[in-house]
C-alpha cells in the first residue's frame, strides 16, 4: 500500500492534471443565488443584487436542465431567504455537486466629492468674516461595465482541503484509494485542490469567452479568498455579471432581454466545460 502511494504521489506531482483533467463527468451543478431575504446585497436605482441574482439562476437552471438533461440541478435558493454562506456550501457538498456557480451582481465603491455651495459671515473677534460653505456629494452612480468571474484565492487552500477530506466519498470513484485515516491522504488531497482550482480557472475563461463574444466588457478570471468558494468540495466560480450602479447595464439586467442573454452567456460556458472535462 505505502509503495503504490508513493507511486501515486510522484505521478501527481509531476503531472497533477493528468489525473483529474478529462474523464471526468460533470452530473450535478449547484447554482448559487447570491445573498437573498435580509440580505439585499448591492442596491442600484430601481433594483437589488438579491433579486436579479435569483432571476439569472432560475433561468441558467432552467436552460441547463433543456440542453443538458443528462444534468441535475440544485439550488442554493429558490426563493427571497438567505442561506448562510455556510449553509450554501453545506448544500453543495451534501448534494454531491460537481461544479459550484456563485451568481452575483458587481458595484463599484462610488466616490465623494466636497463642492462649495457659497458662502456665510461668521465672527472672528470683533470682526466679522466671510468664509466659504461647503456640502459633500456621494456619486454612487458609475460608468465601470462588464463581468468577472472569480475563483478561489490560494491562501483559503486549507479549508479547501478541509471540504475535500471530509466529503471524500464524492471523490473516491476517481482513485478508489482515499482514506482518511492515512495520512498519505493528505497528498492526494492537495493535488485534488489543485486540480479543482485548474478546473475552475478553466470554467472561469469559457464563461468569460461567452460573455466577451456577446460584446460585454470582459473584465477577466480572477483569485479572491471568497468562504463560498472555499467550503466546497468541488470546482467552483462566482460570477459577478454586472454592475448595479451602472444605470446602463442595471436596466439591461432588469430586461428580459439582458437576462436571458447572461444566462446563456453562462450556460454555453459550462457547456464547452463539461464536453472538455468529459472527452
Amino acid at each position: 500500500m505505502r509503495t503504490s502511494l508513493i507511486a501515486l504521489f510522484l505521478f501527481l506531482a509531476f503531472s497533477p492534471q493528468l489525473l483529474f483533467a478529462n474523464g471526468k463527468k460533470v452530473k450535478k451543478i449547484v447554482l448559487d443565488a447570491g445573498h437573498g431575504g435580509k440580505d439585499g446585497g448591492a442596491r442600484g436605482k430601481i433594483s437589488s443584487e438579491k433579486d436579479l441574482t435569483l432571476d439569472v439562476s432560475l433561468l441558467v437552471g432552467k436552460m441547463i436542465k433543456e440542453y443538458m438533461p443528462d444534468v441535475e440541478v440544485i439550488y442554493t435558493r429558490t426563493t427571497d431567504v438567505y442561506p448562510s454562506l455556510v449553509q450554501r456550501h453545506e448544500i453543495a457538498n451534501q448534494n454531491g455537486g460537481d461544479l459550484f456557480i456563485s451568481i452575483h451582481v458587481n458595484s463599484t465603491a462610488g466616490r465623494t466629492q466636497r463642492i462649495q455651495t457659497g458662502t456665510k459671515l461668521v465672527k472672528k473677534g470683533k470682526k466679522k468674516v466671510r468664509v466659504p460653505v461647503y456640502k459633500t456629494i456621494h456619486h454612487r452612480e458609475t460608468s465601470t461595465s462588464g463581468t468577472e468571474t472569480y475563483v478561489l484565492g490560494l491562501h483559503r487552500n486549507s479549508q479547501k482541503e478541509g471540504a475535500i477530506g471530509e466529503y471524500s466519498e464524492e471523490i473516491t470513484d476517481e482513485t478508489g484509494m482515499l482514506n482518511t485515516n492515512d495520512p498519505q491522504t493528505a497528498i492526494i488531497i492537495a493535488q485534488y485542490t489543485q486540480a479543482y482550482l485548474s478546473r475552475s480557472i478553466t470554467l472561469g475563461n469559457k464563461i468569460q469567452q461567452q460573455f466577451y463574444s456577446q460584446g460585454r466588457n470582459d473584465l477577466g478570471v480572477k483569485q479572491k479568498g471568497l468562504e463560498v468558494l472555499a467550503g466546497s468540495a468541488m470546482p467552483g466560480v462566482l460570477i459577478e455579471i454586472g454592475f448595479i450602479n451602472n444605470p446602463e447595464e442595471e436596466e439591461y439586467l432588469n430586461s428580459a432581454a439582458g437576462q436571458k442573454e447572461v444566462a446563456t452567456a453562462i450556460v454555453k460556458g459550462i457547456m464547452a466545460y463539461k464536453a472538455e472535462a468529459e472527452k
